[in-house]
């Protein structure tokens, strides 16, 4: 058979979807698009790339928007929705960003897929490609979700987990999900990439005059806390921001957890994972074994990536990220 390459791949799709297992209204496929979209993952790694090499923060605002995304009203793109009362609205949603990267990638696909391929899902296979293209551990993510028409800002804050929590609190809110202590651990090496704020560990200080910040948590190590309390003093508000792993905050590795375990965790809930029992085990061996880490990583993030998804004729596909169908 002497097929060119585009023939041959279009052959391998059209098999892969016919061998499949039928699919219930309940389940996502990882051929979901062969037929109907199948450069979505292409037309999707694309906008990410580009858009990352003009802001490199851009992967963990990523990653970090697919969490509020999944936690909340599950992973249905809701976070996505723009006006007074939705998620997107909510005090604690501000700092969230990557919101354009995922309009940029649905315009595009409007053009090539019209009214195919859901805001839930590109976002998905954003945060995906954030890891990949940041040294992180490749993904292969079933897809089908729809995009929920429901966003309500007074859901945000009962469901995100807060820096402060404790082991138990961060436990308590996975499990509701429907995720697991392993999950808690792995996902939480989201931590090894992006940004964050001063307000978001500004209880591990004391605030003196002039906006003067003093270490106050005793698991900080002193250097690491001396050099966040002089970056940080005089601007706990939202415009100063450190990078969230010191030394390696745009590479995906498991740097993250060889930090906790010394005291160098950025925030109080990466501390956390090395004080109780029930979890710095895990995070000694993510800390000596990145393989295990992505391993375990990747499985995690299947299973946040499933948290109440709404498919069949649940929901909408937004013609739109920003908004509703009418």
């Amino acid at each position: 058979m002497n097929l060119n390459r585009p023939l041959l791949i279009l052959f391998v799709s059209l098999v892969s979807v016919l061998l499949w297992p039928p699919c219930s209204s309940s389940d996502l496929s990882p051929y979901f698009y062969a037929l109907s979209c199948p450069n979505v993952e292409l037309l999707v790694k694309g906008t990410v790339q580009s858009a990352t090499a003009l802001d490199p923060t851009l992967p963990g605002k990523l990653l970090r928007l697919l969490f509020h995304d999944c936690m909340v009203e599950g992973c249905d793109g809701s976070v996505l929705l723009q006006g007074n009362g939705t998620e997107r609205s909510a005090p604690e949603s501000k700092t969230l960003g990557g919101f354009q990267v995922v309009d940029v990638a649905k315009r595009l696909l409007e053009i090539f897929c019209p009214g195919t391929v859901s805001c839930a899902d590109i976002l998905v296979l954003a945060a995906r490609d954030a890891v990949e293209l940041t040294g992180g551990p490749s993904v292969a993510v079933p897809l089908g979700r729809r995009d929920g028409r429901v966003s309500s800002a007074s859901k945000v804050l009962p469901n995100i987990i807060d820096t402060t929590f404790t082991l138990d609190e961060m436990l308590h809110h996975f499990s509701s999900k429907g995720l697991s202590l392993e999950d808690l651990v792995a996902l939480s090496g989201a931590h090894t990439i992006g940004l964050a704020h001063c307000s978001a560990f500004s209880e591990r200080f004391d605030e003196g005059p002039n906006g003067t910040w003093t270490p106050a948590d005793a698991s900080l190590d002193r250097g690491y806390a001396a050099e966040l309390a002089r970056r940080c003093s005089g601007g706990a508000d939202e415009s100063v921001t450190v990078g969230i792993e010191p030394g390696t905050s745009s590479v995906f590795d498991n740097q993250y957890y060889r930090n906790v375990l010394v005291g160098k965790g950025l925030l109080g809930s990466d501390a956390q994972l090395a004080a109780d029992s029930r979890t710095r085990r895990m995070v000694e061996a993510f800390s000596g074994n990145q393989e295990d880490f992505f391993r375990s990583w990747a499985r995690s993030f299947l299973r946040l990536a499933s948290v109440g998804v709404k498919t069949g004729g649940e929901g909408e596909i937004r013609t739109s990220c920003p908004q509703r169908n009418r």
